[in-house]
């Protein structure tokens, strides 16, 4: 059975679950940092604020997550220590950087009444099982906003593009990249839903 519950509400308990889901989901762009998924779920943990993640649950564990933002709301409350603890100096500096460089700019669309659904991602064990579909439409469902948005997600990524189009998603950006052939991908796309 499917549950959503927002991280703060299932607790700090779930900080690390919830931190392991997202860098098994990413650890193809993690990779640089450690390709041990515990070093960088106990580097990034800290850093999850709790009540912006939504999770979907699989009979009580953290199956997929997702976080919700709006205006210039951010996700992640970054501290050096914890990088440079569990993925060494030269690499957590790095990532410490990236995180607060990459990850937490406000969106060029961002306001208060438009809502941001970012870092999209299930556990490689739940893929393919509706898991991420129940998560965005309990999102989506939410009140309040009048339009949400996905930024840039990898041209690549076809089943996340399918999935946002099927929940009615329509591109409104397209950020060409440069060198493609050494990131393996051609452009960044964001996509909208309007709902009111």
């Amino acid at each position: 059975m499917i549950t959503m519950a927002r991280g703060d509400e299932l607790g700090e308990r779930s900080r690390m679950r919830i931190a392991d889901v997202l860098v098994r989901g990413f650890a193809q762009d993690f990779s640089f940092f450690s390709k041990d998924s515990r070093a960088l779920a106990d580097a990034f943990a800290h850093m999850l604020l709790l009540d912006r993640f939504h999770v979907a649950c699989v009979d009580g564990e953290p199956a997929a997550v997702a976080t919700l933002t709006s205006g210039t709301q951010q996700c992640f409350a970054p501290r050096w220590g914890p990088f440079r603890k569990h993925l060494g100096w030269v690499r957590g500096t790095v990532c410490y950087h990236v995180i607060r460089n990459q990850f937490m700019a406000v969106s060029e669309g961002a306001a208060e009444d438009v809502a941001e659904i970012g870092f999209v991602t299930t556990a490689p064990e739940h893929q393919g099982r509706g898991v991420a579909t129940a998560l965005l439409r309990h999102l989506v469902a939410q009140p309040g906003p009048r339009a949400f948005v996905l930024e840039e997600i990898k041209d690549t990524n076809e089943p996340a593009l399918g999935l946002y189009r099927k929940l009615g998603f329509t591109e409104y950006r397209r950020r060409p990249q440069k060198h493609t052939a050494r990131v393996g991908f051609e452009a960044y796309v964001s996509m909208r839903l309007d709902v009111t």
